[in-house]
């Protein structure tokens, strides 16, 4: 199996460039590490939270979800890692205009700004919102985050949701409303 130091150096390089081109990189499957993205969006190694953001935010850069398996990956290696549901959360959200002219944009807890719209959609699932980040990857939108959003919302048709870059993201059908916490 591959070192860590040998991704953490891969990713490193990468990052210098700007985005890693992760996408076109079809590297050799090189086993499992030890490496768990908890729910809650903490990233374990060898059972430890890593407590570096700049660690993190480098290895988040080389991650990649291939046939519902993520994994992180360079140009000569691949390795498998446990993602317990998003590997990201949207922790924040910036807004600007309202109504059918608002654009809204996420931050994650990497701190990627995710653009809300067309190419990076808003979908529930399980009662809670996931936002796509970037090639397959999605962000769980948090509580707060949530509460907030759902306070821009309105229906439109028989959809309750909201606004952003000209289109429409459903949250919940108007007639659930009144039996919804929300």
């Amino acid at each position: 199996m591959a070192e860590p130091n040998g991704i953490l150096a891969a990713a490193q390089a990468a990052s210098k460039k700007g985005p890693p081109p992760v996408h076109l990189w079809n590297p050799p499957y090189c086993g499992e590490m030890d490496l768990r993205i908890a729910r809650d969006g903490t990233w374990f190694h060898e059972g430890a939270p890593i407590g570096r953001a700049p660690l993190v935010k480098l290895f988040a850069g080389i991650l990649k979800l291939e046939e519902g398996r993520f994994y992180l990956v360079t140009p000569v290696e691949k390795l498998g890692i446990t993602v317990e549901d998003a590997p990201f959360i949207a922790v924040d959200f910036t807004v600007s205009g309202s109504g059918r002219n608002q654009d809204v944009t996420f931050t994650t807890n990497v701190g990627d700004d995710v653009p809300l719209g067309p190419d990076n959609p808003l979908r529930m699932g399980d009662g809670a919102p996931y936002v796509m980040v970037r090639r397959g990857l999605e962000a769980r939108v948090d509580r707060k985050s949530f509460y907030r959003l759902i306070d821009l919302g309105e229906a439109e048709g028989d959809w309750f949701g909201l606004w952003s870059r000209g289109h429409f993201f459903p949250v919940i059908p108007v007639a659930d409303l009144q039996d919804s916490s929300l």
